[in-house]
């Protein structure tokens, strides 16, 4: 299934980010303007220190830019009543360690004040979707890398977001357990067709999961490349060892220098 071809449901405009310091201000992003059309999935690629995650960040509300403005839904991009949801995964799951897993994903609807039967039914969805079936009970000490993070997309999308938030959520993992979780997460993506963007150092990983690679320059960083992944779906592991899927990548490794 491909992105949709709608109106824009992201506008980010001129955004620039300076953090201050005793240097007279560390220029983290510089004039940074793109915009995500509903059920796209964005891949932001750069080396490290190019503003990747500080970009992710103001969208997700957490920070407020220097300059510029970013909307979403009509809206500033702030978690509040009435305006559309933002879920965020993080590198590190950020499980609570007294709570079960299905404890963990209906935390959120908990704190919302749901009552307990419809957040049960609602947890126990996505951990179908999630692949988790069996380790409802299960304690984050008794997880894999890799379970845990399913648990954290899960607890992320519990609310039904609008906007999901990937901070590369697959960096601690290793090699083989990562590349596995590509494809769980192009499976969830297929079927909650939700709008991702996804921070990421991989160029492979970025090609496998995205419509859309941005890439950025080192800081501040900026946009130096708007690459569409032409690539068909559903994507498998084969695809990754294709002539094509190597092209594309010897084009994202050249702009990113």
């Amino acid at each position: 299934m491909s992105a949709s071809s709608s109106e824009p449901i992201l506008l980010v405009r001129d955004l620039s980010v300076t953090f201050p310091d005793a240097n007279g201000g560390l220029h983290a992003l510089s004039d940074v303007s793109f915009e995500v059309c509903p059920r796209e999935f964005i891949a932001v690629l750069g080396q490290s220190g190019s503003g990747k995650s500080t970009l992710l960040r103001i969208i997700a509300g957490l920070l407020k830019p220097t300059k510029g403005s970013i909307t979403f839904g009509g809206k500033e991009p702030v978690v509040r009543a009435g305006q559309p949801r933002i879920g965020m995964v993080f590198q590190q799951a950020n499980l609570m360690p007294w709570r079960t897993v299905i404890e963990n994903i209906k935390l959120p609807l908990e704190l919302d004040g749901v009552n307990k039967e419809s957040a049960r039914a609602k947890a126990q969805e996505l951990i179908e979707l999630v692949g988790l079936q069996g380790f409802e009970n299960n304690w984050p000490r008794d997880l894999s890398g890799g379970m845990a993070q399913r648990v954290a997309i899960a607890r992320a999308l519990i609310h039904d977001p609008d906007l999901l938030l990937l901070d590369e959520p697959f960096g601690s993992l290793d090699a083989l357990t990562r590349e596995r979780m590509w494809t769980e997460l192009s499976h969830i993506w297929q079927m909650k067709q939700k709008t991702v963007i996804m921070v990421t150092h991989s160029i492979a990983e970025s090609l496998f999961l995205a419509d859309r690679v941005l890439v950025l320059t080192q800081r501040p960083g900026k946009i130096k490349l708007d690459f569409k992944v032409d690539l068909p779906r559903p994507r498998d592991d084969e695809m990754r060892y294709t002539a094509h899927f190597g092209k594309l990548a010897r084009k994202l490794k050249e702009a990113i220098g």
